[in-house]
């Protein structure tokens, strides 16, 4: 009788074992890592396979430059990394995918990556094709020249018509500044990365360089001796996570997730440990779109 005791304690705890694990087989979908999402949903998907692609800038120091690992650095990266974290996948199985500002609308549409970070500025252009959860920083687009130049002072420098500004092709700042030079022709010079920019200014190929003033900071801390800032900041340009535009419930789960580290310090650590070291500041959390 002992013995069939005992086998009984045995069976029932396998039973409760066996529906524990179980328990996952309802509307809520199921998840690794001690997470769990409604099923069929795109955090359901990345969470049982473990692993996220996530498009970002290699080249734009603070917030995302490939550094000595071999892998982006800055606060995109960092922010992306506080989404991964509450999707419940390791930090070593994110695959980055450098994504220049003309192409982030098109690896999202196409699934070439889950969710792109890379000082990506909200607007209503780009709404057209894909959305957006955030805003979770907001820059301003700011001019860097050399630092022998008293030329320019600010974007009205430029209509005179005779000084070349460099900007990145499919990005913010190079429509925007179109507005303030006579001849768009001639003096705006578009490259796919603002590394390259840097390096025409510093060589006297263009005479200033324009994009968001906290990717110029960056540049700035790195060489001193040959660049500064030209002038105040001149637009507002709130940086969103891009996502599939249908996708509302991943875009939900981003600004809950934004919201929380807005809350619990995460969002400010990540900042003071990358863009913040070149002096920009952060300021109050924005408010996020929720739309």
């Amino acid at each position: 009788m002992r013995l069939k005791r005992v086998a009984a304690v045995a069976a029932a705890a396998t039973l409760a074992l066996g529906m524990a694990a179980c328990g996952g087989d309802s509307d809520e979908g199921t998840g690794s890592g001690s997470k769990s999402f409604a099923a069929g949903s795109t955090m359901e998907r990345l969470n049982k396979a473990q692993k996220i692609k996530i498009g970002t800038k290699f080249d734009q120091p603070g917030f995302g430059q490939k550094g000595l690992s071999g892998k982006p650095e800055g606060f995109d990266v960092e922010v992306a990394k506080l989404i991964v974290k509450e999707l419940g996948i390791p930090e070593d199985k994110i695959e980055y995918v450098e994504t220049p500002s003309k192409v982030r609308e098109d690896v999202i549409v196409n699934g070439t990556v889950d969710l792109v970070a890379a000082t990506y500025t909200i607007n209503a252009k780009r709404k057209e094709r894909i959305a957006f959860a955030g805003p979770y920083y907001e820059a301003g687009q700011n001019i860097m020249v050399r630092k022998d130049d008293t030329s320019i002072t600010g974007p009205d420098s430029f209509k005179d018509g005779t000084k070349k500004v460099c900007s990145v092709t499919g990005s913010t700042p190079i429509e925007e500044i179109k507005k303030y030079v006579k001849d768009v022709a001639t003096q705006v010079v578009p490259f796919d990365t603002y590394d390259k920019c840097r390096d025409a200014l510093k060589s006297g190929q263009v005479d200033a360089l324009t994009t968001d003033n906290v990717i110029l900071l960056g540049y700035i801390a790195k060489d001193e001796a040959s660049f500064k800032m030209a002038g105040d900041n001149f637009t507002k340009e709130p940086y969103g996570i891009g996502v599939k535009k249908e996708d509302t419930d991943f875009r939900n789960f981003i600004n809950d997730t934004l919201e929380k580290a807005f809350q619990d310090g995460s969002w400010k650590k990540a900042w003071d440990n990358t863009a913040g070291k070149f002096g920009a500041t952060l300021g109050d959390a924005p408010a996020l779109n929720r739309y």
